[in-house]
Formats: structure tokens, C-alpha cells, sequence
């Protein structure tokens, strides 16, 4: 089963968490340290790392399942 993660912000710092995960899975100072270090788990999980902007909405998203290309529709 797919596991999407996502970078959000976290008081002064960035957070990386589990869809459906009330607690973080790693605090960081910043927010490309929470990108690296969210990647490995979005990859391992086979789903997306999905990352908030500082204004709260998604900006972009990384997505390490079988998406099939090219896209069906």
C-alpha cells in the first residue's frame, strides 16, 4: 500500500508526515532539510512527498510510484 508524505510547517520549522499520521516523522530547521530527508521515505513507500509552501498551499510534489506513462485520458 502507497504511503504519501508530506514537507509542512511546524511552528518555526518544517515537519515531514505520514498521510493519516497524527505525529511528524522528523522536524527540521528548514525546509530543504525536510525535503531530503522526506524523499527516502516517500521513495521506500512507493507514493509522494507532497510540499507546503510558506503561504500553506501545496506548491509541488514528488511522486515515486508506478505512475504509468503516458498517462491514461
Amino acid at each position: 500500500m502507497k504511503q504519501n508524505y508530506y514537507v509542512t510547517k511546524h511552528g518555526s520549522a518544517w515537519a515531514v508526515k505520514g498521510e493519516g499520521n497524527k505525529r511528524s516523522s522528523s522536524v527540521h530547521p528548514t525546509q530543504g532539510a525536510a525535503i531530503q530527508a522526506g524523499k527516502p521515505l516517500a521513495k521506500q513507500a512507493g507514493g509522494e512527498l507532497r510540499i507546503q509552501g510558506q503561504n500553506g498551499q501545496f506548491r509541488e510534489a514528488y511522486s515515486y510510484g508506478s505512475d504509468p506513462f503516458p498517462p491514461k485520458g
